[in-house]
């Protein structure tokens, strides 16, 4: 694994495009976010989406996350009505997973295979924005949540004695939250609260 020590803030554009050129050549990252650190690759990767399932021992159900830099980006990704998309531009960016109906554009090992969607969201974190701003295309994301534990990996320490024989870049910018995005079902009407995480999300659930 190589570490990648990138200011929170302000990141450098030289270590931005180290973990950029790693991400378009397959490689399996972990980097920030506004709440934990999360694993990265590239859509449509190979080699780094096997290595991610395998180090989580996801099943085939499993439903992904796209990281977006804007709201502009959704439509290739997931189908929004204009209801969805007002709630959608009102609250964003935020640490909030947003479950969508899958558009064709997805590939069909990323969207649930059964109801055809895929996470959506938008951060805040101004490393991740950086990342997404010079990828030019989302990040397909996944919580750093190992088999055998329940909450995030929060310590660049324990990532890298855990994980530095599996993951080629860790972008490190310290110890971050084990908090997780709260995850809202928008399939549904009214939405569902699929997972309580990070923000509280009451006020725009009725």
């Amino acid at each position: 694994m190589h570490n990648l020590y990138i200011h929170p803030d302000n990141p450098q554009p030289r270590l931005i495009a180290q973990a950029v050129h790693a991400l378009q050549n397959d490689l399996l990252i972990i980097y920030p976010t506004d709440t934990s650190y999360a694993f990265g690759c590239k859509i449509g990767s190979k080699n780094a989406l096997a290595k991610l399932k395998s180090i989580r021992q996801l099943a085939d159900d499993h439903q992904f996350t796209l990281l977006c830099q804007d709201l502009s980006e959704i439509a290739t990704y997931a189908t929004v009505d204009n209801q969805q998309f007002k709630l959608l531009k009102a609250i964003t960016p935020a640490p909030i997973t947003f479950i969508l109906t899958a558009t064709k554009g997805v590939p069909k090992k990323l969207s649930h295979p059964k109801k055809k969607t895929i996470g959506i969201r938008v951060p805040s974190n101004p490393v991740a924005q950086q990342l997404l701003a010079a990828m030019g295309e989302p990040i397909l994301t996944s919580s750093l949540i190992l088999p055998d534990m329940s909450i995030a990996l929060d310590d660049p320490f324990d990532i890298e004695d855990k994980l530095s024989s599996q993951v080629d870049i860790l972008v490190n910018t310290g110890t971050l939250t084990t908090k997780l995005t709260t995850v809202i079902d928008m399939t549904t009407n009214p939405p569902v609260l699929v997972r309580q995480g990070a923000e509280d999300v009451s006020h725009i659930m009725n």
